[in-house]
């Protein structure tokens, strides 16, 4: 019987996917190997403390915490029944991964509920970015801080869009994006925590982006997104989806945390078009967002 039970234990943790184990209270029981790597949390860190105490603190698109709202885990421990959902869960770094959970309630042999189950799998596309990371630095196209494409390499990408505009009329979409108030970071908290808030705006990007798009640091605190065969609606629930994970997300310094808000301009590739005139346009876009209020975006 140990044989077997040693067995199972070694196949959970050894699964590619994230689990972990709860009580009726949400403590945390059990966080195998999957979740550390997923999460960036060890099983020494969050095991004993409620999983929605500052753990994965799981958000959906739109930004709504489900820890605070419906969790689906509290759900199924209170009526048994299995389910499963996408939501973004918060990495230990501070940005937000998305993935794919199923949640069911555990028993006892009685059938009494005795806790959760959370299995989690990692959806983004971190792998696909981590080639291309490995590409820019060979040819010296990657910001070494961010490990995003750098200005030059956004500037000849927009510039290859334009031609496969003119030839295939396949469009396209930029996203320019802010940190507001960034100097305050700096100012209160030293550039150390600066760099932080680059790197942790960037690994958001990162981890929420699609394979064939690109996102690259324009300098100081602006960032860009290049968005293939996308129409204005698709490109602004994506880039209020991207404002929106960072608003709710955050770092944590000396046992404070930190949360930061960009601003968004948007605009689609025109018929009549240059690099300077689409530039131009999504700046002017970018400034309206900063001047309303800030953490917002604006689309034309």
């Amino acid at each position: 019987m140990s044989l077997a039970i040693d067995s199972y234990e070694r196949i959970i943790e050894n699964l590619y996917d994230g689990l972990y184990f709860v009580d009726r209270n949400r403590i945390i029981t059990f966080w195998n190997k999957a979740a550390e790597r997923i999460s960036g949390y060890t099983a020494d860190e969050v095991v004993g403390r409620s999983c929605a105490d500052n753990i994965l603190t799981h958000v959906d698109s739109e930004g709504n915490s489900m820890c605070t709202g419906v969790c689906p885990l509290a759900a199924a421990i209170s009526d048994g029944e299995p389910r499963e959902t996408e939501l973004y869960l918060h990495h230990k770094d501070g940005f937000r991964v998305p993935v794919s959970i199923r949640v069911s309630a555990l028993t006892d042999k009685d059938g009494n509920i005795i806790g959760g189950i959370e299995l989690f799998t990692d959806i983004s596309s971190q792998a696909a970015n981590a080639l291309r990371v490995k590409e820019l630095e060979k040819l010296a196209l990657i910001d070494h801080l961010t490990q995003l494409a750098n200005r030059y390499y956004i500037e000849k990408e927009i510039q290859s869009l334009f031609e496969e505009k003119r030839r295939y009329n396949i469009p396209f979409g930029i996203l320019l994006m802010d940190i507001d108030f960034f100097k305050k970071f700096n100012d209160r908290y030293g550039h150390n925590v600066g760099d932080d808030v680059l790197k942790f705006i960037a690994n958001n990007f990162v981890a929420n982006s699609r394979p064939f798009d690109l996102y690259g640091r324009w300098g100081g605190e602006e960032f860009v997104g290049i968005i293939r065969n996308i129409n204005g609606n698709d490109l602004e629930l994506l880039g209020n989806r991207l404002r929106s994970l960072i608003e709710n997300s955050y770092i944590v310094h000396k046992n404070n945390k930190l949360y930061v808000t960009i601003s968004i301009g948007a605009t689609l590739v025109q018929e009549n078009d240059t690099i300077e005139s689409l530039i131009e346009r999504v700046d002017s876009l970018l400034y309206k967002s900063k001047s309303s209020g800030r953490n917002r975006l604006t689309i034309d």
